[in-house]
C-alpha cells in the first residue's frame, strides 16, 4: 500500500504525531507540539538521518492556525507517495464505540455528543479531525478509541451503584489508556508468550496515570472509570476522591467551573506539593513538599494494585509504561517496595540501568518495563481499515 500514515495522538495540552510507511508500519517521522495553551512549540525527528525539526508559534496562536502547519509539516515530509490515511486516537468512546472505525458525517455527530463525558480531550480531539477534513478533504480518517480495550470487563468491573433511572447506558466505568494496554499486551505475546497468558498488571504512569489488570490479554478491570479523573493520583488531576468533597465545595459557594478547573487542572502531583506536576522537578526538588507528593503517588499506585490482584485472583507479572513509568527508576523503586508482600523483589541494579526485566532472581512477581507506542498502534489499526476497505473494490475490479 503506497502512503504514509499519520497518526495523531491529541492530549490535554499537547498533540504527539507520527509519520509511518503504509505498507510496512515502519516509522518515518516522530514528533509533538507541545505547550498548544501557551506558545506552541513543535519538535520532530525525521528520516535520512533522523534530522531534528523544529517550530515555535507566537503565544497564543490559535489552534486552527497551528493545527494545520501541522498537517502541512505532515504531508511535507510524507513522501512522493503522500498521505494515504490519518489515523486519530479519541480518548471517549462512550458506550457504542468499540472498535476502530472510518470517521463519517454520522461519527462525527456521535463524538460531539460525548464531549460532556470528557470535556478535557475531547474538543482538541474533534478540532484535529476537523482539520485533517478541511485540508485534505479526500483523506480517509480512522478513529482509535482509548476506552475500546476496556469495553468487555466483567460486568462487575463496569458497574456504577447509581439509580437505574440515572445510569442509563451511558454512566458507567469506562477505562482509558486502551491503545497504551493494548500495546502492550501484543508486545507481551511477541516477546513473553508465556507471561502474557497470566495475570498482568500494567501500570501507566505519565501526566495521566492508571494501572489495568490484564488476563490473558484481555482487560479485567482498571483503575479509571467514568471519567479520566478516577484513580490514581495524576499531574494535575486529583484521582480517586470522596464525591462528599465535592458536595462540600459547592455548598461552601465554589461554582461549577471552579470545581471542574480544580479537579481537571490544579490538583495531583501540582496541588499537593503547590510547585509542579512534571515528576522531573519533583524529584529534582528537595522540599518536603515535593517528598510528600512522591510518597503519595507512589502510595495510592501500590493500594490501587493491591485492588488489582484481587480481581485478577492474583499477580504473575507488572510492567511499567509510559513517561514515568518507562523513564523513572526512583518511581518504580518506591512503587515495588510497598509490594513485597507480594513476593515481589526488584534488582536495583537492573532498574537503575534501565533493563527491561527488572525482577529480582527470587521475585515470584515478574517485573518488566516496556515503553508504550500509542502511535505504532493507531498506525496498525488504520492500516487494517485501509485494507480491509481496499477488498472490496479489489474484487469489484476482479
Amino acid at each position: 500500500m503506497p502512503g504514509s500514515i499519520l497518526t495523531l495522538n491529541a492530549g490535554s495540552s499537547s498533540v504527539k504525531f507520527a509519520l509511518f510507511d503504509a505498507d510496512t508500519l515502519a516509522p518515518t517521522v516522530r514528533g509533538a507540539i507541545t505547550d498548544m495553551d501557551g506558545s506552541p512549540r513543535l519538535e520532530a525527528r525525521t528520516r535520512d538521518p533522523f534530522a531534528p525539526a523544529a517550530r515555535l508559534w507566537e503565544a497564543q496562536t490559535p489552534l486552527e492556525d497551528v493545527l494545520r502547519d501541522l498537517i502541512d509539516f505532515a504531508r511535507e515530509h510524507a513522501g512522493h507517495d503522500g498521505l494515504a490515511a490519518a489515523g486519530h486516537r479519541i480518548v471517549h468512546g462512550g458506550p457504542d464505540h468499540v472498535a476502530p472505525a472510518p470517521v463519517t458525517p454520522q461519527l462525527m455527530e456521535e463524538l460531539d455528543a460525548l464531549t460532556p463525558l470528557d470535556p478535557l480531550h475531547m474538543p482538541r480531539n474533534l478540532a484535529l479531525l476537523r482539520s485533517v477534513a478541511d485540508a485534505l478533504p479526500a483523506l480517509p480518517q480512522i478513529a482509535c478509541f482509548d476506552t475500546a480495550f476496556h469495553h468487555d470487563m466483567p460486568a462487575a468491573a463496569q458497574a456504577v451503584a447509581l439509580p437505574a433511572a440515572i445510569r442509563g447506558k451511558t454512566i458507567r466505568r469506562y477505562g482509558f489508556h486502551g491503545l497504551s494496554y493494548e500495546y502492550i499486551a501484543r508486545q507481551l505475546a511477541a516477546t513473553a508468550p508465556g507471561m502474557a497468558a497470566g495475570r498482568v498488571i500494567v501500570a501507566h504512569l505519565g501526566a495521566g496515570a492508571s494501572l489495568c489488570a490484564m488476563h490473558a490479554g484481555r482487560s479485567i478491570a482498571t483503575t479509571m472509570g467514568f471519567s479520566v479523573l478516577d484513580g490514581l493520583m495524576m499531574a494535575t488531576r486529583c484521582g480517586s476522591i470522596d464525591p462528599g468533597v465535592i458536595l462540600y465545595l459547592g455548598r461552601q459557594g465554589h461554582s461549577f467551573a471552579e470545581i471542574e478547573d480544580m479537579l481537571y487542572h490544579r490538583s495531583g502531583l501540582l496541588g499537593l506539593s503547590g510547585i509542579s506536576g512534571d515528576m522531573r522537578v519533583l524529584l529534582a526538588s528537595e522540599t518536603l513538599q515535593a517528598r510528600a507528593a512522591i510518597d503519595l503517588f507512589a502510595y495510592r499506585i501500590a493500594v490501587e494494585i493491591g485492588g488489582l490482584v484481587s480481581a485478577l485472583g492474583g499477580i504473575d507479572a507488572l510492567v511499567f509504561t509510559a513517561g514515568i513509568g518507562a523513564h523513572s527508576p526512583a518511581i518504580r523503586k518506591a512503587v515495588c517496595a510497598r509490594l513485597k508482600w507480594l513476593g515481589l523483589h526488584m534488582d536495583s541494579a537492573a532498574n537503575e540501568n534501565g533493563a527491561a526485566v527488572i525482577a529480582a532472581t527470587d521475585s515470584k512477581v515478574d517485573v518488566r518495563v516496556i515503553a508504550t507506542d500509542e502511535e505504532a498502534m493507531i498506525a496498525h489499526h488504520a492500516q487494517a481499515i485501509l485494507h480491509a476497505q481496499a477488498r472490496p473494490m479489489a474484487a469489484a475490479h476482479g
